[in-house]
């Protein structure tokens, strides 16, 4: 296009000063080729070469997983997802760790469900890690016996993608079957920093949601801290104290960002405004 902008260019000049304009390079003139078919991006095609995971549906409903297709139940779940992903645009963050003071306060189920809930938008790729290594239950509660073993994709020794697997092409699982040894000193090895970062620059994911431990039983949670944008924590009514709430968000702000608390088992409140059950 420049060369061809030149040349009437000179033209014009050549003709304003009754000066020959030369000969044309006929290649200048030449019709553009029709557009070509759009190239995956890079991102794209690692998406498309993931397993794809069917579910028994059958199994959400005990796992309490409801999001997986609008209704009534998954609307407290969309509305803190909605609010989710405002937060993170409007800070350029990607990566989530979600927690807990202690266990069973329904973080994972949360998790789940937060994950579903974005593959219903159009336009949003969520890649779901499991690092609860301690007690994975991830593919447990999806129904699945894949005995995948991300931890030692973690370790480096293994590719990441033999543990993987996608629903929908939007939503990606790296998950664990087994509970791991050494958890803490893994997640703070050089190997899973550099896997993680390998993760997020192949699949160019919009959210990466990170199921961590509860961050007052081990020290896994903390030590990863400093590999994820913003922590959302979960806290069980009637069993999380003041204390530990006030503990964890200090553990978290040494060295991320509190993205926010979620009150999950409350029996008080109506149930479309909780949540968790």
């Amino acid at each position: 296009m420049e060369r061809i902008q030149s040349a009437i260019q000179k033209a014009r000049e050549a003709r304003e000063q009754n000066a020959p304009t030369g000969p044309i390079d006929p290649e200048m003139f030449v019709a553009p080729s029709p557009l070509q078919e759009d190239v995956p991006s890079r991102g794209e095609q690692a998406w498309a070469d993931l397993p794809v995971q069917d579910f028994n549906r059958r199994l959400f409903k005990k796992a309490r997983i409801v999001t997986h297709e609008p209704g009534e139940k998954s609307g407290a779940f969309d509305a803190m997802r909605t609010r989710i992903l405002h937060e993170l645009r409007k800070n350029k963050w990607r990566r989530v760790a979600i927690t807990s003071p202690g266990s069973g306060c329904g973080k994972s189920t949360l998790t789940l469900n937060l994950a579903f809930g974005l593959a219903r938008q159009r336009d949003i790729r969520t890649m779901l890690v499991d690092l609860d290594m301690r007690n994975p239950s991830i593919e447990r509660m999806l129904g699945v016996k894949l005995k995948n073993d991300f931890a030692s994709a973690l370790a480096g020794e293994s590719s990441p993608e033999d543990h993987m697997f996608c629903y929908q092409k939007k939503l990606a699982f790296a998950t664990n079957y087994k509970p791991a040894h050494n958890t803490s000193e893994l997640l703070q090895g050089k190997d899973a920093a550099r896997v993680i970062d390998g993760l997020e620059a192949r699949y160019e994911p919009d959210v990466m949601l990170f199921d961590t431990p509860p961050l007052l039983t081990c020290d896994d949670t903390t030590a990863f801290l400093d590999q994820i944008d913003c922590v959302l924590l979960v806290a069980a009514a009637e069993a999380s104290t003041v204390d530990e709430m006030k503990i964890c968000e200090h553990e978290i702000l040494q060295k991320s960002n509190l993205l926010g608390v979620v009150l999950n088992k409350c029996q008080f409140l109506d149930r479309a405004y909780t949540y968790g059950y």
